[in-house]
């Protein structure tokens, strides 16, 4: 049945109903995709809504690994993804005996894994962190442990400035998105908007050369704040400026603009777009609620490995 793209959302609302499903949607999914989701978010939000979801199935608008940390800390759930393809550059850049080598190399350490690993990966961590929570996550780990910190270099460079840790190795990853944001891009939009406040995600590289400035709140004069998208979103709301420019996936700006009317967005960079993220459509979300597909599913032993890292994880704010 071809539904036209106009009553598209409302199929969809109705079907969400009727099968018993709660739809999940990260803050860089399409505008579409985000209007028809229960919950939008980052995450560690995310993850928390899973878990505490009362329906028999969850569709996840994300990427591939956020799925499985679903299905993870959801045992008993159904956990659907709109296109199965929709991968991380980042959680690629570890691979399982890369990781496995790397722990060998340092008996006795403590790993930490961003979420955006794998499920198998994460099963070979002792902590699970996001962005929100990274330097909380390392803070309650004993100061004389070492730790490994994987896959994000620079969010592992900004967690070790932030903390003061000197015994924590990092993992050489990165997202091919943050990274592209270069810090010529930012100064040239900062200096396009007057009273302008910058936001900034930890994964974007730009964060490193600028670290020493951004530690003291302002970067070239101006009022500076790196938070996860979630943190973003309160910040921009809550803060008394009418300007921001924000170094982040460009998906997120939807919300903002949304939430706030009377205030201006503009992305650091507009190449900041994850494919990975966009390939996730109304059509796509429609075909999987109808047809019930691409379930992810991820090994009992695995699972249970990884779910302790995970809810971990959770635990901390």
């Amino acid at each position: 049945m071809l539904v036209q793209e106009t009553s598209l959302k409302d199929e969809i609302m109705r079907l969400k109903k009727e099968k018993d499903v709660i739809i999940l949607a990260h803050n860089y999914q399409i505008p579409d995709v985000q209007d028809v989701a229960d919950f939008t978010g980052d995450s560690l939000g995310l993850s928390r809504q899973a878990a505490k979801a009362s329906q028999k199935t969850i569709l996840f608008c994300g990427v591939h690994f956020m799925a499985e940390t679903a299905a993870i800390i959801c045992p008993d759930k159904k956990v659907l993804i709109p296109d199965l393809q929709a991968g991380c550059s980042l959680s690629d850049s570890i691979t399982i005996n890369e990781l496995r080598n790397w722990k060998k190399q340092h008996p006795g350490a403590i790993t930490v894994g961003y979420v955006n690993t794998t499920a198998e990966i994460k099963s070979e961590l002792d902590y699970c962190c996001t962005s929100a929570n990274a330097v909380n996550v390392v803070k309650a780990i004993p100061a004389d442990k070492e730790i490994l910190f994987l896959p994000d270099m620079f969010l592992g460079s900004y967690v070790a400035k932030v903390t003061g840790r000197k015994n924590m190795f990092i993992w050489a990853g990165e997202c091919h998105v943050h990274a592209g944001i270069k810090p010529e891009d930012i100064t040239k939009k900062l200096d396009s908007l007057k009273d302008a406040e910058f936001v900034i995600h930890p994964e974007c590289s730009c964060t490193t050369p600028m670290m020493y400035d951004v530690a003291s709140g302002s970067f070239d004069g101006k009022r500076v704040s790196i938070l996860s998208t979630e943190g973003m979103l309160n910040h921009v709301s809550n803060s008394k400026a009418k300007n921001f420019v924000v170094a982040t996936e460009t998906g997120i700006l939807y919300k903002m603009r949304q939430q706030n009317p009377g205030k201006t967005f503009i992305p650091a960079s507009e190449k900041a777009e994850c494919q990975y993220m966009k390939m996730i459509t109304l059509k796509k979300v429609y075909d999987s609620l109808v047809q019930e597909k691409n379930q992810v599913i991820v090994p009992k032993e695995i699972a249970d490995k990884a779910r302790l890292a995970i809810e971990r994880m959770l635990t901390i704010s």
